[in-house]
């Protein structure tokens, strides 16, 4: 790809797709963990004499102006974290008002734009749409990982009309995600969890082709105990999904490790039993919320020998505390790898957020910020966004 450091930044206008998708909270950003791996780009353009037109979606509005999605608290927020720069905000992201912001911008500064998604022609990848937010800017930088798997006029369709080029987050994203895909250091070892083996298939079976082993976690791992022939009680199953997941099993080989006990509960909001099953199976009256002491140790003495680590999904409904010691400790060993020379990767949002609960982020090689992203890049998948930039 080509990188921001090979452009002439100093007096452009400077297009920055970021990624500033951040959860609110009453009008104000609950989680400024976007915006601040957004700043290294933005940094290096400021202090080389550009000027920044930084522009984002928020939400889903689908194509109407939502005021509670507006991109304002953000504009609040960077004041925050760069008190020393000029920042401003406009209210739209196209139209008289914009390019008159952006004809005032002098070098150093940087103008927010509001949310892209307002505009329907934005995720309709409009070419007019894309050529008004080219004409904007001398320069494209892409840093908006999350959104590359999609091809709008934003991460796309602008690139047609201006010099294109990826920002320092995106570069990382793609590294980091490249060590996993393309020459991993072996053992090769991936954490996948989460609730739904339809959202994973692909990554399951691409990874399958790579790993010296896989670890399940998570809801996905009755659908797979089920096709084995095991009781599951009242868990989660996707039925539709028993003929790929034997599919998987067939052709897994060896590589592919299920839970071999569970944390189980009678009910997952009120609990008045929580057990942890002998084995695989599960009473009739339990659903399972997590992996059980046995598998702990089990996926722990996998994994301590890797050179390289992916993970994505939490291994059990780790939001709640009693529910949350599977996706914790193999948190904690993961961490421990990093420490000691492995590469380790952290994508999906609900991984990302046991990390964190568990204050691991500074002891992950990467942590991605682009989950779908990230599954497709790891599935294989071409990516639009990253396409343009060839």
């Amino acid at each position: 790809m080509r990188s921001i450091k090979d452009a002439d930044v100093k007096g452009k206008r400077i297009f920055v797709r970021g990624d500033l998708n951040v959860p609110l909270k009453e009008g104000e950003v609950r989680d400024n963990t976007r915006i601040v791996a957004l700043l290294p780009t933005i940094k290096y353009l400021v202090e080389n004499g550009s000027k920044v037109i930084l522009a984002s979606h928020l939400g889903r509005p689908k194509g109407k102006v939502v005021p509670e999605l507006s991109l304002k608290p953000v504009y609040e927020e960077l004041k925050k974290l760069l008190p020393s720069t000029n920042i401003y905000f406009v209210n739209d992201c196209v139209g008289e008002e914009v390019k008159n912001k952006v004809n005032e911008l002098k070098e150093g500064e940087i103008l927010l734009l509001e949310n892209l998604r307002f505009h329907p022609e934005e995720e309709k990848n409009d070419e007019n749409f894309a050529k008004e937010l080219a004409s904007l800017a001398d320069i494209f930088v892409q840093d908006a990982f999350g959104t590359v798997h999609r091809a709008h006029a934003s991460t796309v369709g602008i690139a047609k009309f201006l010099p294109s080029y990826a920002g320092f987050l995106l570069e990382k994203e793609v590294k980091f995600l490249s060590k996993v895909t393309e020459n991993p250091e072996k053992p090769f070892i991936a954490i996948i969890g989460g609730a739904k083996i339809s959202t994973k298939i692909g990554v399951i079976e691409n990874l399958l082709k790579k790993v010296d082993k896989l670890l399940i976690g998570g809801a996905m791992a009755y659908t797979f105990l089920k096709k084995k022939g095991k009781n599951i009680g009242k868990s989660l199953c996707e039925d539709e999904y028993l003929e790929v997941a034997g599919k998987v099993l067939d052709n897994a080989e060896d590589k592919l490790l299920l839970p071999l006990d569970h944390i189980v509960t009678d009910n997952i909001d009120e609990p008045k039993r929580i057990e942890n099953t002998p084995d695989e199976n599960i009473p009739d009256d339990m659903i399972g919320v997590d992996i059980g002491t046995k598998t702990i140790s089990e996926y722990a003495e996998t994994i301590k020998e890797a050179k390289t680590v992916f993970w994505n999904g939490p291994l059990g409904v780790f939001e709640k505390d009693e529910f949350s010691k599977g996706t914790r400790e193999i948190g904690k060993i993961v961490a421990e790898l990093t420490e000691k020379g492995t590469v380790t990767v952290v994508g999906g949002g609900d991984s990302v957020a046991a990390v964190k609960k568990e204050n691991l982020q500074d002891k992950i090689s990467h942590i991605s910020t682009g989950g779908g992203a990230s599954l497709e890049f790891v599935e294989g998948k071409k990516l639009p966004g990253l396409e343009v930039l060839e």
